[in-house]
């Protein structure tokens, strides 16, 4: 049992008073008395509020069940639907026109296109990763994926493969930054004369794409280029590089790869205590200081991983500057849902997570507010706020920030705001989602896999839903990625904030991800999630392709390319023709993604990993891909697709494979044969008990069940 102090009227775990007050505190002016009374009048004003939308949110769903039993085995009739939604209040009307006012938003985030990354907070080693991975190495990351065709790097030397790699690199050079009369394929020297590059004595297509160097302008160390405002240096190393395959020298191409990065407190992390939250805050903490440090081993090496410094170079005209070198970090803080038994209120009950992250990430990030150096250059804290339903929750959480900002002292709309749009209710009412927070947002997203599991959730007694690959090619999908890049145009997020694109989840198949990612910046959005460094690299070459902001015009000048009524195309099977073995192959699909996902959490604490899928297919999964696997497993049963022992008996034939999958995991704990574990008991509870689970979120039954282990340990 973790020891608890008193702080005015909260009862705290000692490792959090701890970290607050001896580690997070000092340094930003914010004296241990105000931050514990500001916390405690935070929760005092906004719980009452907070439990009031939950409520909201189960009223709502209880009366869309009642209209859906109401009708069944009656033709769907759209019109009625949508006009029930609006008389629930579930549907608000859109309101008159409006701008955005959001101010002092970094470049990354208003005026720059490119890739970005989410990585969980409880891991210092992938947030430095992710933070350095501002830049990335052309060569390796083409060298290292299957970007060039399938790779065992088990088998040693692929002939031939550098050689390929450079061809490729050289290619990327012609389209980006052409050579009046020649291309870099041939070039033999690249040099700087009369505040102007040269590349064997001609000019580029743009001179002006010349950005600066390093070095000897008559031998340059590294020479900077940009291109649809994406930086990219040139890397030479002569004495190791002329002779062998590259007659110019051209050691590297290193392209600016993910612009931002959401180190995450939500869906990719399992944070349930108190100790959990202060590993993940600690992370956030190093990175606003700018001192955050990991050690580990690679190779029989010890290796100390820090934040990169910003890269300097020479100007044209002779004059020395710098550029970034590190991503610009957001902080992702839970949903309104959850509560956390790492501060109890004055009544003993636990308190709203949300309002704990409001209040600490905050306060952490006024460590960065100092320096004029850091992660914002404009004095911004960024904050993506998840799983929001409606404008009514995007108003508290705005409330919820302006009373953390007038506690801490910082002015009015420091923080910036991300408003995820992965529920269906926030979908439908987007526009007045973003009027809600429109001095301080700052980022809109799709997220297609909350959003799934919100839309079979949403829509669970409306009849058996499509199997999972065939949701996503059902017209609502279509419409929900179009509108939310053409809305937050017609609000003016472009040159303002972000629009973004979901992640692209099979982190080994890279040379899929170069064919159909570009699909996103051709789409509108500035911005992108992919699941690794590496995968940034690649990414950005789409960005270099595409000029996102002039898609941006275009869009805006086009208007509004869909509406509700597509989004409310619920996503039920057309024909429920299937064989016996699809449905079993279906089941066991969904039931292999949970357990694979499931064990890990609970046993080891693990928030997001690479799960092989039945076919051996690596697939990145965190709660919201078992929200989807755990909701469409529910919406069988209840619809009597398929029966409870078929479902139990594919959930035991599935444990085996995960446990044959982890078996060089020297701290698995394999669920077979007993079944009886806790991860496979939290597996078999979020399918048979996912109906009834708030809004089908599987984080309640998650936490109980890792508190459970702990608890044990």
């Amino acid at each position: 049992m973790n020891k608890r102090l008193m702080r005015y009227d909260l009862n705290v775990e000692e490792g959090l008073v701890d970290f607050i007050e001896n580690k997070a505190l000092p340094d930003t002016g914010v004296s241990q008395d105000n931050f514990w009374l500001g916390l405690s009048s935070l929760i005092k004003e906004m719980t009452p509020e907070n439990r009031k939308l939950l409520r909201a949110r189960e009223e709502l769903q209880d009366k869309i069940d009642k209209w859906h039993v109401a009708r069944i085995g009656q033709p769907h009739d759209h019109e009625a639907y949508k006009n029930y939604l609006k008389e629930i209040g579930y549907l608000v009307d859109e309101g008159e026109s409006f701008l955005i006012e959001t101010e002092n938003v970094d470049p990354e985030i208003s005026s720059i296109a490119g890739p970005q990354l989410v990585v969980p907070s409880t891991n210092a080693r992938y947030a430095l990763n992710a933070a350095n991975a501002r830049w990335g190495s052309l060569y390796d990351s083409l060298y290292g994926t299957d970007a060039m065709g399938a790779f065992d790097q088990a088998e040693g030397y692929d002939r031939g493969r550098g050689a390929r790699v450079v061809a490729r690199a050289r290619v990327f050079l012609d389209n980006a930054f052409p050579i009046i009369g020649a291309s870099h394929a041939d070039v033999k020297r690249y040099y700087v004369r009369d505040k102007q590059l040269l590349v064997d004595d001609l000019p580029l297509v743009s001179p002006e794409k010349f950005i600066g160097y390093s070095g000897n302008p008559k031998a340059p160390n590294s020479v900077l280029l940009k291109n649809n405002g994406l930086f990219v240096v040139l890397v030479f190393d002569r004495a190791h590089v002329v002779g062998s395959r590259d007659q110019a020298g051209l050691a590297d191409v290193r392209i600016e790869s993910a612009l931002s990065a959401i180190i995450d407190l939500e869906d990719s992390v399992a944070c349930v205590d108190g100790e959990d939250k202060v590993n993940a805050y600690s992370t956030w903490l190093g990175l606003m200081k700018g001192d955050l440090t990991s050690e580990f081993e690679k190779n029989g090496e010890k290796v100390v991983r820090c934040l990169n410094s910003d890269l300097s170079f020479i100007s044209p005209s002779g004059d020395d500057f710098s550029i970034r070198a590190r991503a610009l970090l957001w902080i992702r803080n839970v949903g309104h849902l959850m509560t956390t038994p790492a501060v109890l209120d004055s009544n003993g009950d636990e308190i709203f997570e949300g309002l704990l992250d409001a209040m600490v990430t905050t306060m952490l990030g006024m460590h960065d507010l100092k320096k004029a150096d850091g992660n914002s250059r404009h004095g911004s804290i960024y904050i993506v706020k998840p799983k929001m339903h409606g404008p009514a929750e995007v108003d508290f959480a705005d409330k919820i920030f302006s009373k953390v900002e007038s506690s801490l002292g910082i002015e009015q709309y420091s923080v910036k705001l991300g408003i995820m749009d992965e529920e269906r209710r926030t979908s439908v009412n987007l526009k007045e989602c973003i009027r809600a927070a429109k001095r301080r947002v700052a980022f809109i997203n799709t997220g297609f896999l909350d959003r799934t599991g919100d839309e079979i959730h949403t829509s669970m007694e409306a009849g058996p839903f499509s199997r999972k690959d065939f949701i996503k090619r059902k017209s609502w999908i279509v419409g929900y990625e179009n509108q939310n890049v053409d809305i937050g145009l017609e609000c003016g997020l472009s040159g303002r904030a972000q629009i973004g694109k979901g992640m692209w989840a099979m982190p080994d198949l890279m040379s899929a991800m170069l064919e159909q990612k570009i699909e996103h910046p051709k789409s509108g959005a500035n911005c992108a999630w992919v699941p690794s460094p590496t995968a940034a690299t690649l990414h950005a070459l789409h960005y270099h392709q595409v000029d996102v902001f002039a898609v941006q015009e275009n869009l805006r000048k086009n208007g509004r390319r869909a509406y509700v009524d597509t989004l409310l195309d619920i996503p039920l099977a057309a024909y429920r023709k299937w064989t016996h073995e699809q449905i079993i192959r279906e089941v066991e699909n969904n039931a292999q993604g949970i357990l694979g996902y499931v064990v890990r959490w609970v046993d080891q604490g693990i928030g997001c990993s690479k799960v092989p899928d039945i076919n051996n297919v690596g697939l990145m999964e965190d709660r919201a891909t078992c929200r989807i696997s755990s909701q469409a497993l529910a919406n069988w049963l209840h619809h009597k697709v398929v029966g409870e022992e078929e479902v139990i008996t594919a959930l035991k034939s599935m444990a085996q494979i995960v446990d044959e999958q982890n078996i060089n995991d020297p701290n698995y704990i394999p669920m077979s044969p007993s079944f009886d574990g806790l991860a496979f008991k939290a597996a078999y509870n979020l399918i048979f008990e996912g109906k009834n689970q708030p809004s089908g979120y599987t984080e309640p039954i998650l936490h109980e069940t890792r508190l459970k282990l702990k608890n044990l340990a």
